[in-house]
């Protein structure tokens, strides 16, 4: 009987890990998930994974292509590295149909002869890939076996579930850094705002205008003097004049 897969505990809470936004690099989760593969998965020696970028909606004559990919052993990067390198193999075949691939022993496989080979050389004998879709995100997993039958069907839910949580974890990240991005983006204009309307205040009470006055007097001078209006602004308030 094949040995089945365990969840313990430090498995669960290692799984559970990985979805943490700001917890690591792309590069970092799918080493992570790639070593998280190799102890927990029967029959796997070690596994590599690739983050895949996306072509922009409408595109429909693009292919996805490698952003970000890592291995739990430098060998099995290796591996990965040339096939993306040949930018054909059955990782390109995967992402194309988004269906798994697997090659019980790779010495009898005829599909993809220069990706093979390179197995053959590092001592893989089986394989498979299991991608997960998760839009904008496609995350593609494979594990690597040292011996023919290796890795049984059925033991690969583990696998499936890593793939599908690396994947949340880079989505989570991408959807993080834009909010963190347009969080910036709206302190700087309420900043600037705030900078813009107490140089207001000074130029109403020197020139004694109102406000529509002030702002008019400050864009003409910004445009003149070739000062963005936060910078002619940030002089203002800081006594040095616009000259």
């Amino acid at each position: 009987m094949p040995p089945t897969t365990v969840l313990t505990d430090r498995l669960a809470v290692e799984i559970a890990r990985l979805g943490m936004v700001g917890e690591s690099s792309d590069v970092g989760t799918l080493s992570r998930v790639s070593e998280l593969a190799a102890q927990a998965v029967p029959g796997c020696a070690g596994a590599s994974g690739v983050r895949w970028a996306m072509p922009d909606e409408g595109a429909q004559d693009e292919e996805p292509e490698p952003l970000a990919h890592a291995a739990s052993h430098p060998e099995l990067a290796e591996i990965t590295d040339r096939q993306l390198a040949r930018g054909r193999g059955p990782v390109f075949d995967v992402v194309a149909t988004r269906r798994p691939l697997a090659a019980d022993d790779v010495l009898a496989e005829a599909r993809w002869s220069e990706a093979t080979s390179d197995m053959l050389r590092r001592g893989v004998r089986c394989f498979s890939t299991t991608p997960h879709d998760s839009p904008p995100v496609l995350v593609t997993l494979t594990l690597y076996g040292v011996t023919p039958g290796a890795l049984a069907p059925g033991q690969h839910a583990l696998a499936s579930l890593l793939a599908a949580t690396g994947s949340a974890a880079v989505s989570n990240s991408l959807q993080y850094d834009e909010v963190h991005r347009t969080a910036a983006q709206l302190r700087e204009a309420v900043e600037s705002r705030a900078i813009v309307d107490q140089a207001k205040g000074i130029l109403m009470h020197a020139l004694g205008c109102d406000a529509d006055q002030a702002f008019a007097e400050m864009r003409r001078i910004s445009q003149t003097r070739h000062l963005k209006l936060t910078a002619l602004a940030q002089r203002i308030v800081g006594g040095r004049g616009v000259s």
